[in-house]
Formats: structure tokens, sequence, C-alpha cells
């Protein structure tokens, strides 16, 4: 009770207008990826799929899947295109027991495509943090890693939901 009339309300509300900002964050960032998608002739899952390569590195197809939280049957066409396209490769480790066992990488030579449409988010971001200190921006990295890390686990209570 006592949090209520020592601060606790108002700690709420900015908990509160926290997370409104980033709902928004998150649409205008969905936003700005799916231009990017569309400026490189990419499906915005697509674009997805082959951001999580550049993040994670080369993965299995059902481990892509599963980053993506896409059905393996879904994975299999969204690899095809980006295949076709030139983005990815798909090969079968030489140590592999499975001779089915394959795996993608992103093949960076079309990289420079993305990188001239991140160009300009990535000019307003080093803009933005040249307002922060250093210990700002330490706390401002921890904040979102762990916000990650809290959608991570979000999701994943969302896709064990039997519905």
């Amino acid at each position: 009770m006592t949090s209520v009339t020592s601060g606790g309300r108002p700690r709420r509300r900015k908990v509160a207008v926290i997370k409104e900002a980033l709902r928004e964050l998150n649409n205008q960032l969905s936003l700005f990826s799916y231009q990017v998608s569309a400026k490189v002739a990419l499906k915005p899952v697509d674009f997805d799929c082959l951001e999580l390569l550049n993040l994670h590195g080369p993965l299995s197809p059902s481990a892509l899947a599963k980053h993506a939280g896409l059905h393996p049957a879904t994975m299999t066409g969204v690899l095809d295109r980006l295949q076709r396209a030139g983005w990815i490769t798909r090969d079968r480790p030489a140590d592999a027991a499975d001779r089915r066992a394959v795996v993608v990488s992103a093949t960076g030579d079309r990289d420079g495509e993305v990188y001239r449409h991140l160009a300009g988010m990535n000019s307003r971001v080093d803009d933005l943090c040249a307002g922060y200190t250093e210990a700002e921006l330490d706390l401002i990295t921890d904040f979102l890693r762990r916000t990650t890390e809290a959608g991570k686990g979000a999701a994943g209570d969302l896709a064990g939901e039997s519905g």
C-alpha cells in the first residue's frame, strides 16, 4: 500500500509510457524493415530470415525456422526464394553424419544493396547516440538486451499455448 502513495503510481505511469514507446518503436522498425525489404525486392518474411542469418551466422533450416517463428514448410519456400535471388547458400556439412543435413548461410554478395538502404537509419542512430554518455549508452544497451530476452520469453510462452 505504501508503494502507491510513496511513488508507486508515478512509477507505474513511467513503466506504461515505456511500454507504449516500445510498441511505437516496434511499429516504426517494422515499417522501416518493410520498406527496406521492398527496396531489395524481398518479401518481409524473407528479409527477416536473411537478417537472422546475418545476426546468428549459418543455421540449419529448422533452427532458422525456430528463430523466425515459422513452420518448417514455410521456411522451405523462404529459403528457395532467397537462394534463387542469390542471398543465401544451402550446403551440406562435410562432417555431418546425416547426409540430409543442410546449413544455410548468407552469401554476403548482395549486402551492399541492404546497407545502402540502412545507411540513413544507421546515421540517425549514430547522431542519437552521440547525445548520450558512455554510462547512459551502457544502460540503454542493457535495457535493450533485457527487453529482447523478455520478448523471446513472451514469444516462447505464446508458442507453447494451445489454442
